[in-house]
């Protein structure tokens, strides 16, 4: 009878745990990450959760509780780089009053308000040396001493970590405690950038693009039109997915023809002619931006002009010069300049080759 209790208190957490933080995509590295989270959330143990910014690791860490024993415990979330090194220790740890100037009452810590649940520390490159001494101790001892204080206090917590920085080489130029880095690497996910999982972009785009339709009052999703899945599929997504989810929600809500197939996307927002200018040097520039061609690449070539003597050899010479320099203003994207050059995939690519302009992209 009563052993029935917390499954069914289990499960149901459990379906809205799935709601609220939704995991999608098929790609095997993607699917990989998210099970070996899975494995890992059953046990007492830390977790370090590694990726670009963008790729879901607040998700991931999230998940490690939400499956874990200590489901139903604190969840607590510290942002290292939101706080100056002079505070870090006494969000961590806490303080006593008077411990230091301001300190007007007592504070119990991060590590404190977590007993018994999990604590993600994340950006946690950005710890200070100092605070990675005490931050070794506390996972070590499973004790916490409060800043101004001598006495410790016991705690029970668990610590997922995340970062986009590659520790063992912070832990070998020194900047990185190398033992905190072995107490707190028991597992270590990995996730992949968006452009390794390019097979997902589909799906996650038109997930995005449903809630954002539903949002906007849409009587039905129509879909993305060939010529904006061939750009968001083309894109290098520098900020992972939240960049995706972003450039897809403003298309969608920038799009006037709800009951037409969403045809455009602006990767850049800042991307304007009237942007203000930046001035490096004294000298005004526009920063290039990935819509815009970079000012560096060269322009479009202007067709031959004067005697041609060998008609075959000026149109193929002035084919490569497109393509070179399309294939610049584009960043060297294949899929992106087939889009500007009005080919397919497979045509671009044969044009590359044919001008032995392939190993450039």
């Amino acid at each position: 009878g009563k052993n029935y209790l917390p499954i069914i208190g289990n499960f149901s957490h459990l379906l809205r745990m799935e709601r609220e933080t939704q995991f999608i995509g098929q790609s095997p590295s993607f699917q990989d990450a998210v099970e070996r989270a899975a494995l890992a959330a059953s046990l007492d143990r830390p977790v370090l959760v590694i990726g670009e910014r963008g790729t879901g690791k607040e998700l991931i860490a999230e998940r490690l509780h939400r499956l874990s024993p200590r489901w139903d415990k604190p969840y607590i979330v510290m942002n290292c780089a939101a706080l100056p090194e002079t505070l870090i220790e006494s969000e961590l740890f806490g303080h006593e009053a008077g411990a230091f100037t301001g300190a007007t009452r007592s504070r119990a810590g991060r590590f404190e308000e977590a007993d018994g649940g999990t604590l993600f520390l994340d950006e946690l490159a950005t710890l200070s040396m100092a605070a990675q001494e005490r931050l070794l101790r506390a996972v070590e001892y499973g004790e916490v001493t409060r800043v101004g204080s001598s006495r410790p206090i016991r705690v029970d917590v668990r610590i997922v970590a995340a970062t986009n920085e590659h520790l063992p080489g912070l832990a070998d130029a020194h900047k990185f405690r190398a033992d905190l880095l072995d107490r707190l690497s028991f597992e270590v996910i990995t996730l992949p950038p968006l452009r390794e999982r390019a097979e997902d972009i589909p799906e996650l785009a038109t997930y995005f693009g449903q809630r954002m339709a539903a949002e906007l009052g849409w009587e039905e999703w129509p879909g993305f039109g060939p010529r904006a899945l061939a750009a968001l599929e083309g894109h290098d997504w520098p900020g992972n997915v939240r960049e995706l989810r972003n450039c897809v929600e403003r298309a969608v809500y920038r799009w006037r023809e709800p009951d037409k197939k969403v045809d455009t996307v602006e990767f850049d927002p800042f991307a304007s002619p009237w942007a203000p200018r930046a001035a490096s040097k004294g000298t005004a520039t526009i920063a290039p931006t990935a819509d815009s061609p970079d000012p560096a690449a060269p322009p479009t070539p202007s067709p031959p002009s004067g005697t041609v003597s060998d008609l075959r050899a000026a149109v193929d010479g002035y084919e490569k010069s497109i393509l070179e320099a399309t294939m610049a203003r584009c960043r060297f994207n294949q899929k992106v300049a087939a889009e500007a050059l009005g080919l397919s995939y497979d045509q671009i690519r044969h044009a590359l080759k044919k001008h032995g302009l392939n190993q450039t992209g």
